[in-house]
């Protein structure tokens, strides 16, 4: 069985890639959660990760690392990983790459925190442009498929990797229009995405750099989260 070595749901979007598409499409996987320690993480995650870092695949001693490497390492062994329409599959693919690496002002501005609720002190252009692109590049998606998710009526990898996206919006209040305004509701409310949200809740852990971005990022009006 695959191992998956993740960091907190609370604050890990990373980790939450590979998970949330491995529990939609019932891969079965053995979960490893491992705390964010204070400062650096490379040296406690060095000893399953080769880079350092969540999240990592581990399929019979082969350890598959980054989340982009262990969609596509997932998709030649499982079927629905990818869209089947070819097409649909190389707009999934593109957008996937899109979101792997760019968006670095909405991470930047929005870190990922699931339990809590923050009211944006400023919102950059810099963060409007990366709204604005992520609402085109989604209604793009659902107008040429026809939805409800990105690529067709089945959740694959490119929802999954925008799923810490949503997540980023329910925590800052950010707002599409046309079709994506009901997409990250809609990716809410799926099973695995209320399972990995209540573990979020349920977590205890506080890493002080995580909670320093999220109050710099504006005022904390609600924290959901068990007490620390």
């Amino acid at each position: 069985m695959y191992l998956l070595y993740i960091g907190n749901k609370n604050y890990s979007s990373w980790s939450l890639r590979p998970w949330v598409l491995m529990r939609t499409l019932d891969i079965r996987f053995e979960e490893r959660l491992t705390p964010f320690p204070t400062g650096s993480s490379f040296g406690l995650f060095r000893s399953f990760s080769p880079n350092g870092r969540v999240p990592c695949l581990v399929d019979d001693g082969w350890a598959v690392w980054d989340s982009l490497s262990i969609v596509e390492y997932l998709a030649e062994r499982h079927q629905g990983v990818w869209p089947a329409d070819a097409k649909a599959r190389a707009w999934a693919r593109s957008a996937t790459a899109e979101m792997h690496s760019s968006f670095a002002t909405l991470r930047n501005d929005c870190p990922m925190s699931c339990g809590v609720r923050v009211k944006l002190a400023s919102m950059s252009d810099a963060l409007k442009h990366d709204l604005f692109r992520l609402g085109d590049l989604w209604n793009d998606g659902l107008a040429r498929f026809g939805g409800p998710f990105l690529a067709g009526d089945h959740f694959t990898a490119v929802d999954a990797f925008f799923a810490p996206v949503v997540f980023r919006a329910q925590s800052y209040g950010l707002a599409f229009e046309g079709a994506a305004a009901a997409y990250p509701k809609r990716l809410l409310d799926l099973p695995a995405l209320r399972e990995w949200y209540a573990a979020g809740l349920a977590e205890t852990w506080r890493e002080p750099d995580h909670e320093a971005e999220v109050r710099a990022a504006g005022t904390v009006v609600e924290d959901l989260r068990a007490s620390a």
